[in-house]
């Protein structure tokens, strides 16, 4: 099966990259043409626009950092909906609120095209090893017809339910995220501050009740001082909107989502939308006045 792939970012290059990894004929369009290139010395094709895209490949997969570069890569002019013939499937791997997915996807079936959303869990560094996490929602017989593309991307899916669904639980792991990162910083600062060696520290949280895939993943770059989750600010606000508005949605007092929300709105006033989430420790450790480093971690997770 032929796909069309737009969006080769940090996340979305991998992902396409692992599709071509697995023999899938894939034609490619991103606006940087560095990443164009680098897709198409793996074998893919490059196309002139969204629409030139799905018209060789007949179902397409995004993955953009917001609802509203995915309405345009959809809808807009020479957008996706342009070249998908009725019948043809749109995956969205973006991470999309539940309001969002739902819209745009009616705007796929008004021309014929059906939708599946797939946004992905666990990191770039996954993505880029080909296991990170797929979370899928949609109809049932259409996750089977992609399944083989979507198990080329990830190491494991979930069907989650209709469209929409996938949303939902797409932004609770992003918001337990954060969270976690959060308090990861809290209890590396703890250890510095109470004279303990932080490499010991960081291994013995691991070993934990304590411990959380954040802790074991980016205290890493914490403790390196790299702070390069390849994620960023900007980001994780998109996603902690998403999940205080949910819990407004749903009558649900997010309040320690609702309070690491205010904590990134800060990091961005600090550091910039474009420093990198883990960057969010750092608030911290200016606080403090000391920073959280040891030696034997890495600048980037592999």
């Amino acid at each position: 099966m032929r796909y069309a792939f737009v969006g080769l970012g940090h996340l979305g290059g991998h992902l396409a990259a692992s599709l071509l990894r697995n023999g899938f004929d894939v034609t490619v369009f991103d606006r940087g043409p560095e990443a164009v290139a680098r897709l198409v010395a793996l074998g893919a094709t490059a196309a002139t626009s969204p629409a030139d895209a799905a018209r060789r490949a007949g179902n397409a997969i995004t993955c953009l950092p917001s609802p509203k570069v995915s309405e345009a890569v959809l809808a807009g002019p020479e957008g996706l909906l342009d070249g998908l013939p009725a019948g043809g499937t749109w995956i969205e791997m973006s991470t999309n609120g539940r309001e969002e997915i739902l819209r745009l996807a009616k705007l796929a079936e008004a021309k014929g095209v059906h939708t599946l959303e797939c946004p992905v869990t666990g990191g770039v560094h996954l993505a880029a090893a080909g296991k990170i996490t797929a979370l899928v929602g949609g109809d049932a017989g259409l996750y089977e017809r992609h399944r083989a593309a979507i198990e080329a991307m990830c190491a494991r899916s979930f069907l989650m339910g209709p469209v929409g669904s996938a949303a939902v639980i797409k932004v609770i792991t992003n918001m337990l995220a954060f969270i976690h990162l959060v308090a990861a910083g809290e209890a590396l600062m703890l250890a510095k501050q109470g004279g303990l060696d932080l490499a010991q520290a960081y291994h013995a949280i691991c070993a934990s009740s304590g411990t959380s895939f954040v802790h074991e993943t980016e205290s890493q770059l914490i403790l390196n001082g790299s702070y390069d989750i390849a994620f960023t600010m900007d980001l994780a606000l998109k996603d902690l909107g998403f999940a205080t508005g949910m819990g407004r949605e749903f009558g649900v007092p997010l309040e320690l989502a609702s309070k690491v929300e205010d904590i990134f709105r800060d990091g961005k006033a600090a550091f910039g939308g474009d420093a990198w989430s883990t960057k969010i420790v750092k608030l911290l450790e200016d606080k403090v006045g000391t920073d959280l480093r040891a030696p034997g971690f890495p600048a980037r997770l592999v």
